[in-house]
């Protein structure tokens, strides 16, 4: 027997804890085996029971991207698509954008860290990621990998800072400190991408965050 079929298992025992820590947490929460499932679950089981959706955003995420929904939201005529991260946008437009996202019926996010009691831990550098998460959409769809799931929160503020946050910078080719060390150096610059943390214990109101955790490494 190969090593892939007892992870698989063992991360199908981990995820069902977490899936329902969620849902104990008012969250909408199903699972996907791949990314492939994932957007048969976003398109058959959310999407398909979701009424008046027509405007649609996503934050940055390379998890959501991963599901191939980009590209489905994207190329469907039912839906206005908002996005603030399209190739070649400028700051500015990129920005308004990111405004206009708040007020959608519908927003796509992924998560940087996610705790095994069914808590949602994110640290975001504009804020509009953590923004449409908490308030404005009047739904939210989080795609998340099984290597975001963590213990406990201190365990995920750690992944966040000296394991997300830098690859993130370096992704982005920011002028942080993090992008030349690997670590957090709790910097000053201007650059600096860790400005806005927020831990949604609980979906308010019930439902209207909903989560796909996927049994296979996902986003960063």
């Amino acid at each position: 027997m190969t090593m892939e079929a007892p992870r698989q298992t063992y991360w199908q025992i981990r995820l069902n804890r977490v899936k329902e820590a969620l849902q104990h947490n008012n969250f909408e929460a199903y699972l996907a085996e791949d990314p492939a499932q994932a957007k048969q679950v976003i398109e058959n089981e959310i999407l398909a029971n979701l009424k008046n959706v027509r405007r649609v955003a996503r934050g940055d995420s390379l998890s959501f991207e991963g599901t191939g929904m980009l590209e489905v939201i994207h190329n469907n005529a039912a839906y206005e698509w908002i996005d603030p991260f399209e190739a070649g946008l400028a700051d500015e437009k990129s920005y308004e954008r990111g405004r206009q996202a708040l007020l959608a019926d519908l927003f796509f996010t992924g998560c940087n860290a996610l705790t095994e009691s069914g808590v949602l831990v994110n640290l975001d550098g504009w804020g509009n990621r953590v923004a449409g998460l908490t308030f404005g959409p009047r739904h939210v769809i989080v795609v998340a990998g099984r290597n975001k799931v963590v213990p406990d929160l201190e365990t995920a503020m750690f992944r966040i800072k000296n394991y997300a946050a830098p690859i993130n910078a370096i992704r982005h080719k920011t002028k942080t400190p993090c992008a030349k060390t690997a670590s957090c150096e709790d910097c000053n610059s201007p650059e600096r991408i860790c400005n806005a943390w927020t831990i949604t214990e609980k979906s308010f109101p019930k439902g209207r965050i909903q989560v796909v955790l996927i049994n296979e490494d996902l986003g960063i």
